[in-house]
């Protein structure tokens, strides 16, 4: 997956948003979850990151929704 096909995404897995927006290792993504700094939600079972809020923090922005041709 690369930044693009992410912010088309409504949440991403917390490894994904570590490596993809912040350059962090599987470990270090987790630690920076657990601590806040990349914002979570729960569903089920599974910790998910909400793609939106980082791409605002970032500066970016989301297409989720959006259609390309």
């Amino acid at each position: 997956m690369d930044v693009v096909e992410a912010l088309s995404r409504p949440t991403i897995s917390v490894p994904e948003a570590g490596r993809l927006f912040y350059g962090l290792g599987r470990n270090a993504a987790y630690l920076a979850a657990h601590t806040g700094d990349i914002p979570t939600i729960k569903i089920g079972g599974r910790i998910m990151v909400p793609v939106a809020p980082i791409a605002e923090k970032l500066g970016l922005r989301s297409t989720i929704g959006r259609v390309t041709a």
